[in-house]
């Protein structure tokens, strides 16, 4: 069986750790492979090698514009080996095939994207006062810790890491427990093509290797994807060493039909919203707000739509595949046990064995009805794919129902009123709002990140360059030359 090294000071290692770590394939549960468990000594190691690699003229002399030929050089590569990537990705997570091969291709455009950038991070000069010369300078933080989840590894580690190289830092990723694979396959490219330091992977289990990383004293900006409660715990040990961070801690986003909605995309967008990755999606729509008068017209469409649905291993490439392991599976079918009995179900709910693969976690696309607004099935990230209906009567009521959760990543406006959309847009609380559209092919131009407790900052597009880089201000003063002759 495979252990899956790490890269540490341009060495590979195995985690110091005396436990294997299983990597298991969700659709069939299958063992892939194994990590181990980062030891703190080894954490340390990885700072001082980035921090030294940080630091050195080797990587100084390296300009901006070499930087983004080497990104658009891995965006290539990246593209070269798709296929056997997007069957890493897919064996990895359980995602279907058709899903795997578009976060590849995300992958790519974020190395793609940043490496067009590398050399454009501009400063800027403020007029103070003749004779004096005032530019404000763009620096690299240093060395910035990248800790990635399990739903989207590639594409989460691809858009932090690649605008974090572009502007000239050390990295250190560490990867999910539970799907390390394309991470690594990523970390031997950047093996053979960086000085040594520049780009480190680690392994473990995040409550074990995460606070290692996330205590030390010697890093400067810590990237961070996942739940509200380790996100909380992020922050507060960033704040011990006065460390940035950017999180993205997910959501409960509302998809808002109103009654003159195009429904064919409408029914289309609101189902692809909630089963893609089997409902394991940060920005997810999970709650569908729904306008009275067209309710009973659209609920019965999307049940059917839900119960032709194709569940099944990812490498079927059906519509959609399994939760991720035993303790998603386990938590998410008693919830919809507990859903059952107060009668909240319209469609799904069932957990589902599939022949020849029941060792998988399969569980039926879920739609509920009837759950009060302020409940936890309404109010709560399930993570998994469950929609929870919520109805309406009037704009400004529907702009209450979509505020009214401690999330605000995403949204989703459904009307073909512009004057409808636009002041919906202008009165959501959410990072990203969409009309007539759910998530827009990736968005890898478009800022990404959450009111409330969904983060702190922005990912995707320009705007993330600017966690990865400090300001400087220069001021210089000049004389009047003398002129006069001798």
């Amino acid at each position: 069986m495979q252990i899956i090294p790490m890269l540490i000071n341009g060495k590979w290692v195995q985690g110091d750790g005396q436990e294997l770590i299983n990597v298991v394939n969700p659709s069939t549960g299958e063992v892939l492979a194994q990590i181990k468990n980062a030891s703190k000594a080894q954490v340390d190691e990885a700072v001082r090698a980035a921090r030294h690699a940080y630091e050195s003229e080797e990587w100084r002399k390296v300009k901006a514009y070499e930087r983004g030929q080497l990104l658009i050089q891995l965006a290539q590569y990246i593209r070269m080996h798709a296929e056997e990537w997007s069957l890493l990705e897919c064996r990895d997570v359980g995602k279907p095939l058709t899903q795997a091969r578009a976060d590849v291709e995300a992958a790519a455009r974020y190395f793609e994207f940043y490496g067009g950038a590398a050399d454009k991070i501009m400063g800027d000069t403020i007029p103070i006062e003749d004779g004096i010369l005032n530019a404000v300078v763009l620096e690299p933080v240093g060395v910035t810790v990248h800790i990635v989840p399990w739903n989207y590894p590639l594409q989460i580690t691809a858009r932090s890491v690649a605008a974090a190289i572009a502007t000239g830092n050390a990295v250190i990723v560490k990867s999910a427990e539970d799907t390390p694979l394309t991470t690594h396959a990523m970390t031997k490219w950047f093996a053979d093509k960086l000085p040594r330091g520049i780009f480190q992977h680690i392994t473990g289990l995040g409550r074990d290797v995460g606070p290692f990383l996330t205590t030390h004293a010697d890093i400067n900006h810590i990237t961070f994807t996942g739940s509200v409660p380790t996100g909380i715990e992020v922050m507060k040990a960033a704040a011990q060493n006065i460390v940035p961070v950017t999180l993205e801690l997910g959501g409960k986003s509302p998809n808002i039909v109103f009654k003159d909605a195009p429904m064919e995309q409408a029914l289309e967008g609101v189902m692809r919203a909630i089963i893609q990755n089997a409902g394991q999606t940060c920005s997810a729509g999970a709650r569908l707000l729904i306008e009275k008068d067209v309710k009973e017209m659209f609920v019965a469409k999307l049940v059917k739509k839900f119960q032709t649905l194709k569940i099944g291993p990812g490498e079927a490439d059906v519509d959609m595949g399994p939760l991720l392991n035993h303790q998603q599976y386990l938590k998410i079918s008693t919830l919809l046990k507990q859903a059952k009995e107060n009668g909240y179900v319209i469609s799904g709910g069932e957990t589902i064995t599939i022949k020849g693969y029941e060792k998988g976690y399969y569980i039926q696309p879920t739609i509920l009805d009837g759950v009060d607004a302020n409940a936890t099935l309404a109010q709560e990230e399930i993570f998994g794919p469950v929609l929870t209906i919520l109805t309406f009567t009037s704009i400004d009521e529907a702009i209450a129902l979509a505020n009214g959760t401690d999330y605000g990543l995403v949204a989703g406006v459904w009307s073909k009123d512009l004057d409808t959309a636009h002041y919906v847009a202008s009165r959501v609380k959410a990072g990203q709002v969409f009309v007539n559209n759910y998530g827009a092919a990736g968005g890898i131009q478009m800022p990404f990140g959450g009111y409330k407790k969904s983060g702190i900052g922005r990912e995707k597009g320009f705007v993330a360059l600017r966690n990865y880089t400090q300001m400087k201000n220069i001021a210089i003063r000049y004389s009047t030359p003398n002129h006069d002759s001798e």
